[in-house]
């Protein structure tokens, strides 16, 4: 049997992540990992609906670009909180940010793309093209 022995190569680099990695509680710091917004996307016969969560980002901190068939939404925010007393300097500071895109079927009217922000929910609407709209029964009569 052979016994693993635990150099100062093996075991420094994951003291190290473990360090800057945890919280002084030994939690896990949440502004570690990345945000991706929860989108849900719904199809009615006249529009596909795009609806996106993102509590806390104001509409003006939003951008929504169409290229080429594909749909991008992004945000970038920066928050600074800074506390002075005679005693000590405190400042915090976050940086939220977010990027999804989409590609868009050929069926949608670009053009008459329209976007909404209400309460933390960006919710987009995809209007279809005349030509993928359903087109209504015909009845053809019998000679």
């Amino acid at each position: 049997m052979k016994l693993a022995t635990r150099t100062a190569n093996n075991w420094l680099p994951s003291l190290i992540d473990e360090m800057f990695n945890n919280d002084y509680l030994g939690g896990t710091e949440p502004s570690n990992k990345a945000f991706l917004p929860a989108v849900n996307v719904s199809e009615k016969d006249d529009s596909f609906t795009l609806e996106m969560i993102i509590p806390g980002f104001k509409k003006e901190d939003v951008t929504i670009e169409v290229e080429n068939d594909l749909l991008s939404i992004s945000s970038e925010v920066e928050q600074s909180n800074e506390e002075t007393t005679e005693q000590f300097t405190r400042k915090e500071f976050t940086k939220q940010s977010f990027k999804r895109s989409f590609n868009l079927p050929e069926t949608v009217n670009q053009d008459g793309i329209d976007a909404g922000y209400e309460n933390g929910i960006l919710t987009i609407s995809l209007p279809k093209k005349e030509e993928a709209l359903p087109q209504p029964k015909r009845l053809i009569a019998l000679k």
